[in-house]
């Protein structure tokens, strides 16, 4: 009787040690999962602060090169215009320009200024006589007006429209080909040849540039 006592005591004894065990690691283990989701929250604050931070750094990066693009298009459309407008005028811009250079006889005049007189005698005979020719100029100016309309979409949306400013630029290429070749047929001086492909050369700087700015947005979009 004693010994199963003794033995029922230490059943009893061992399963409460037992229980005390499993109390005390269950204790452990909300301790442990407590503090490692405290380490995950505060891990995803962070992240998310962090990711927050990102995209404000990257919003103001974006809204800086899109105001950058906007400049140069508009840039670009203004300069359009202008070379479209003063199309419109030639004869009065011409002699405007014979008063301002005070050529009058085509006496002890250089190269430069007897090409001005030979241009403003022959466009102001042909605008006298055969007026209608004239119509031409007034399509090369819609033209330089339409293409300034065009880049509005670039205005707009760059990343999709993108592809204006490659043509653009395949324009300002094709300037050289064109000043050389029927230059050459109309007779036109190498020096005015040289100044029309510069209008080619230096439309080709902001459109380089803006084709660049456009790359580094489309990162964004």
């Amino acid at each position: 009787m004693g010994c199963c006592i003794r033995c029922l005591c230490l059943v009893i004894s061992r399963k409460i040690i037992s229980q005390k065990k499993l109390q005390k690691y269950f204790v452990y283990k909300k301790f442990a999962l407590t503090l490692h989701f405290k380490v995950l929250l505060k891990s995803y604050i962070m992240l998310k602060r962090l990711k927050n931070k990102i995209f404000m750094n990257n919003k103001t990066e974006e809204k800086q090169l899109l105001l950058k693009i906007r400049l140069i298009t508009l840039f670009f459309m203004a300069a359009l215009v202008v070379s479209g407008i003063t199309a419109f005028p030639v004869e009065t811009e011409l002699r405007l320009l014979m008063q301002f250079l005070n050529i009058e006889n085509a006496e002890n005049l250089n190269v430069l200024q007897r090409w001005f007189a030979f241009v403003y005698e022959g466009i102001s005979t042909t605008n006298a006589q055969f007026p209608f020719l004239a119509y031409g100029f007034d399509w090369l100016a819609f033209a330089h007006i339409a293409i300034a309309v065009a880049f509005i979409g670039v205005y707009r949306e760059p990343v999709r429209n993108k592809w204006l400013v490659s043509w653009a630029m395949i324009c300002c290429i094709g300037i050289i080909p064109l000043a050389f070749i029927c230059g050459e047929i109309r007779q036109i001086p190498l020096l005015w040849r040289l100044i029309d492909c510069s209008f080619g050369i230096f439309g080709m700087i902001p459109l380089i540039y803006l084709r660049k700015l456009i790359l580094k947005l489309e990162i964004y979009v």
